[in-house]
């Protein structure tokens, strides 16, 4: 039996204020299910994509923060250009991924299909999006501002990847992702200025190696 408990009548006006605001909150709160499928039809209707971003990551005695933009196209491209560290490039033109920073001595190149950096779980917002079918075990839980965390494991990168987490909108726009590896690493990135559907160039995903650096083969993760 649950014990009646008597409040001065300004305290039973209170209660009953937070109990009320308790309960439409639970009912505004959707389901993981329902969660991912709002992003699912954001990213769907997306022919390309730009945004802002700020990347940060903890692990192994390193600490670091980097910032840049970053565009998407349909399908399966992706650029990232940093302004902090300037130099920084990483592109995916849809067959390979290239890996370079003005002043290193070699490019790094890998077949999109053997891609595995922290960075690929984005790759889901460059097809048709199935949210539940690329990451499994969906949890959702609040965030800040009235956002949700959408948590789980994402398929294929359970050797590196020990959680994935999206920060979504009640829209279903993807405003952070927060990376846990299994070597106990955080890796955060955080979105703004979200622009979609914008004009690209028809080069904006083509790299051409500086002249005289090599192009070196990484290879595909065991």
């Amino acid at each position: 039996m649950i014990p009646f408990r008597v409040f001065p009548r300004g305290g039973l006006i209170l209660a009953a204020a937070v109990l009320s605001t308790c309960l439409c909150a639970q009912e505004r709160a959707p389901s993981a299910l329902a969660l991912a499928q709002r992003v699912d039809r954001h990213y769907d209707q997306l022919h390309s994509l730009r945004a802002g971003f700020t990347e940060s990551y903890d692990g192994l005695g390193v600490k670091r923060i980097e910032t840049g933009t970053l565009v998407l196209s349909k399908p399966g491209r992706m650029r990232w250009d940093y302004s902090s560290p300037a130099g920084k490039l990483f592109v995916l033109d849809g067959k390979h991924a290239w890996f370079y920073t003005q002043g290193d001595p070699q490019v790094q190149r890998i077949a999109a299909k053997d891609l595995d950096d922290l960075r690929s779980p984005l790759r889901f917002l460059l097809g048709h999006t199935e949210l539940e079918k690329e990451i499994v075990n969906l949890t959702v839980a609040g965030a800040a501002g009235g956002e949700f965390a959408l948590s789980g494991q994402p398929k294929g990168q359970e050797k590196r990847v020990a959680r994935l987490t999206l920060t979504v909108t009640a829209a279903g726009i993807i405003s952070g992702i927060e990376v846990e590896e299994t070597d106990g690493a955080l890796t955060r990135f955080t979105f703004t200025d979200e622009q979609p559907n914008v004009a690209l160039a028809p080069d904006a995903f083509r790299f051409t190696p500086p002249p005289g650096v090599p192009v070196v083969d990484a290879l595909p993760p065991v």
